[in-house]
């Protein structure tokens, strides 16, 4: 039996689209630039998903989007366009935590005792999270002031940080136990076990309620 799954991902300046069934990647999209062109690219993304894909939007059983935290920009447009798919298709809506997704496809890449990914949010801020190598989540998502005490208790397990976060705690948090990981996004590619569980599970959202989590409310005129 399939199950088309539409995984979407808008967090950062990393803009993907990936189509799933069940657990296994049919097709995937992806764009990474400096400027944000996620209201331009995911639409086009999604289009072209179906069409390689050799199947129509009516097949899709259902939407996932990654929830945040991250750019507030970047997640309204993500959730926007889910929701618009589901109430025209009728198909449940999934959200997937963006830092779970992360932490699972970087526990397949990198041994460690404890994961922090990473996303990057004002100054020397980032919004983290920590899990385990079962992906087993440690600590609630909050939004970290890094400085040279930063993570000093979990430090003391070897720990791999990531995400674009990472790049600015890399010359700050000096400990041997400290791995990072450059280049690392996130990706809607890492949606589709999370959202398949979830799935499965009938573990969906309320299309009239659902807001991403945010994390931090939005400040006009600054960088999200």
């Amino acid at each position: 039996m399939s199950n088309y799954i539409l995984n979407i991902e808008t967090s950062t300046k990393a803009c993907s689209a990936a189509l799933f069934n069940s657990r296994k990647l049919i097709s995937f999209k992806e764009s990474n630039t400096a400027n944000f062109s996620h209201s331009e690219k995911l639409l086009n993304f999604i289009s072209e998903l179906i069409d390689s894909s050799e199947i129509s939007l009516s097949d899709l059983n259902a939407v996932a989007v990654s929830m945040g935290p991250g750019s507030y920009t970047g997640l309204r447009i993500g959730v926007s366009t889910a929701k618009g798919l589901c109430y025209g298709l009728d198909i449940p809506l999934i959200s997937v935590s963006t830092l779970k997704a992360m932490s699972s496809a970087m526990i397949l890449k990198q041994q460690a005792d404890l994961y922090c990914p990473m996303i990057d949010a004002r100054r020397m801020e980032v919004y983290s999270a920590i899990f385990d190598a079962n992906n087993n989540q440690l600590r609630d998502i909050q939004a970290d002031i890094i400085d040279g005490t930063s993570y000093k208790k979990e430090l003391e397990k070897v720990m791999v940080f990531f995400g674009d976060g990472s790049e600015k705690a890399k010359d700050i948090i000096r400990n041997k136990n400290a791995i990072f990981i450059p280049n690392f996004y996130p990706s809607a590619k890492y949606m589709g076990v999370l959202s398949y569980q979830k799935f499965t599970k009938s573990d969906f959202e309320d299309l009239a309620y659902f807001e991403p989590f945010y994390l931090k409310d939005f400040v006009a005129g600054k960088k999200s």
